[in-house]
């Protein structure tokens, strides 16, 4: 299954009552990471079924993908930006899906500014969702990469992203039943307290950081001037007065 299949597939998973505790929850916390950032430019790559902007006030916003209703279609590898030129990016379960997620990661480095910021979801495979996806014949999500959460972080170090905040969200059951998910919804109050990092969906606050320039100092040399003798402007005459 190429990229563009597994999205179409896992955008109408997302209307799916488990789909739609996803899209609820991860909705929920793009607004509130998004809200304070400011800058010139802001995109969202892929997914425009989430709205992941809704609540940032960058007045220049952008929904990409590489198809469906949105304003620009490109690659997730390939965006058609300058280098240094977005001040917010935003990648919900783009790594997921992509044929090459660390190509992903490396067109999101060059097109954001320094000290610019990017948001990011993705399904956690040391979760329940994680054994989910071991079952055979299972369709999108469940065929997605499920990266590891500290090969991730690997891959942003290595290219100067560093993360800011993780957190982890979806700890109820994987179910389809609405039923079961409305009784596990418990499993969400408790899920960050007694199982730490073993939500369904690990979301990613990182920055682009440049090292700062250090500023070498010429070693300047007092000179006097030579053969010079300081003459006093005036000179106290008692008598004068």
């Amino acid at each position: 299954m190429n990229t563009k299949q597994a999205f179409e597939q896992f955008a109408s998973w997302l209307t799916t009552p488990l789909g739609q505790y996803v899209l609820q929850s991860e909705s929920a916390w793009y607004d509130q990471r998004s809200v304070d950032l400011f800058g010139y430019r802001a995109v969202q790559l892929q997914l425009p079924g989430l709205d992941a902007l809704r609540a940032n006030r960058i007045s220049w916003r952008c929904a990409v993908a590489d198809r469906g209703s949105v304003a620009v279609h490109c690659l997730a590898h390939a965006l058609p930006f300058a280098s240094q030129s977005l001040d917010l990016l935003v990648l919900p379960h783009v790594l997921d899906f992509a044929e090459d997620p660390h190509g992903v990661l490396r067109e999101a480095d060059r097109v954001l500014v320094p000290e610019g910021r990017l948001l990011l979801t993705g399904f956690n495979p040391w979760s329940l969702w994680g054994l989910r996806r071991l079952q055979p014949g299972e369709s999108p999500p469940w065929q997605g990469h499920f990266l590891p959460l500290p090969r991730l972080k690997d891959w942003l170090a290595l290219l100067g992203l560093e993360v800011m905040q993780d957190d982890f969200l979806c700890y109820r059951l994987p179910v389809q039943r609405g039923r079961w998910l409305e009784r596990s919804r418990l499993l969400d109050v408790a899920g960050d307290r007694w199982w730490p990092g073993g939500g369904g969906v690990y979301c990613l606050d990182v920055v682009k950081r440049v090292r700062g320039m250090c500023i070498i100092e010429p070693a300047w040399r007092r000179i006097g001037a030579a053969g010079v003798t300081p003459v006093p402007v005036a000179e106290d005459r008692g008598d004068l007065l």
